[in-house]
């Protein structure tokens, strides 16, 4: 996909529309209601592929311009991970700026609903942080264009087991691709972040043998988990320093950063967290001067998007495990296709993407 150079002045008198320009997005719905509070920004990136599908993230951003860079990066993202998993969808997200605990209400959901239908079916809405299935039940009240959807309604239910699968089977492609076997026995790895998707890595991780630590802002969920695993807790202000094989982002983004990464002592960065490098045109090149192999996230994490991709078609869950068992695969290849260009693991990973969309595009300009 090509990128159109932009200088600083075309940002500045173009503000949205040219950082659109940046990644070549295609729309970017801004979303109001002062009735009930709605302030939200719906982002498509890309349709060549199929609608583009992405879940609904609410956040209280510090400004517009935070909420608006995040929706574009993630959505990006999107369009990256439905392609390279090998999926007929394009990339789209939507952020709601708000604190959940405050604003989120019925008739905010269901306003925002009213937006993504809006669209007739070319953003297809799902859920991700602050949003859980009941609240995709309440979107649905106003759209068919919701996945995720709880089982008792014909939906696939919670997609984290499937994502967690996805990771651990990346963290295993990325171990053989390091040390020549894909076991994780023995194998110190810190994952940061233990919600939904970091507890069932951790189960995982721990069933294969590997000595886990584990880090996150909520200490009931650090005792369960620790007891539950004989985990180890990190503090926040220690885990960077840990002498570890294996970074696990499963949180926010950005935590590989020139500070951290400065500090990291690993071996691989395999986690289920979004743009976990705060730039990747910096932290991508320079894991790989200090050795680091990096699995790029959107391919590591795609399990959930397999999975609510599979709640379109009818949903099974063993079809959607089955898929992300190819996570293996893919990461793997991807590793030996960087190695051959030459180039750094994150780009390699955009090149794969771009290939698809690109071929498609064509086959699509003919019919």
């Amino acid at each position: 996909m090509e990128v159109k150079e932009l200088s600083k002045t075309d940002l500045s008198s173009n503000p949205v529309i040219g950082q659109m320009m940046l990644n070549n997005h295609e729309q970017v719905v801004f979303c109001n209601d002062n009735l009930t509070g709605l302030k939200a920004i719906i982002a498509i990136h890309n349709t060549v592929l199929g609608p583009s599908l992405g879940g609904t993230r609410m956040w209280n951003y510090k400004n517009e311009t935070e909420a608006l860079n995040d929706v574009l990066r993630l959505s990006r993202g999107m369009t990256y991970k439905s392609s390279v998993a090998g999926l007929n969808l394009g990339g789209g997200k939507a952020v709601i700026i708000g604190d959940a605990s405050k604003i989120k209400s019925e008739a905010l959901l269901r306003r925002f609903g009213k937006f993504v239908n809006s669209l007739g079916g070319k953003y297809i809405t799902a859920e991700d942080v602050a949003m859980s299935s009941r609240d995709m039940e309440i979107i649905n009240m106003e759209t068919d264009y919701v996945s995720g959807l709880p089982e008792n309604m014909g939906g696939s239910g919670d997609p984290s087991p499937v994502t967690a699968y996805g990771v651990y089977v990346s963290m295993k492609a990325s171990a053989r691709e390091t040390w020549g076997s894909d076991s994780l026995s023995g194998k110190k790895v810190l994952v940061q972040g233990i919600g939904h998707v970091g507890e069932v890595l951790v189960s995982h991780l721990t069933k294969d043998g590997a000595k886990v630590y584990i880090n996150d802002i909520n200490e009931n969920k650090i005792k369960e988990v620790a007891n539950k695993y004989k985990a180890e807790f990190i503090a926040a202000d220690k885990m960077f320093d840990l002498d570890m094989d294996i970074y696990a982002p499963c949180a926010l983004g950005a935590t590989v950063n020139d500070e951290t990464l400065s500090r990291l002592k690993c071996k691989i960065i395999c986690g289920a967290a979004n743009n976990q490098l705060a730039d990747e045109t910096i932290q991508g090149v320079e894991v790989g001067k200090k050795g680091i192999l990096y699995a790029p996230d959107f391919v590591v994490n795609a399990g959930g998007i397999i999975n609510v991709y599979y709640e379109l078609e009818g949903y099974n869950r063993e079809r959607a495990l089955g898929h992300a068992e190819k996570i293996y695969d893919t990461t793997f290849n991807l590793f030996q296709m960087a190695k051959k260009d030459g180039i750094p693991t994150y780009l390699a990973a955009n090149k794969l993407g771009e290939q698809r969309i690109e071929a498609i595009a064509k086959i699509n300009a003919v019919m």
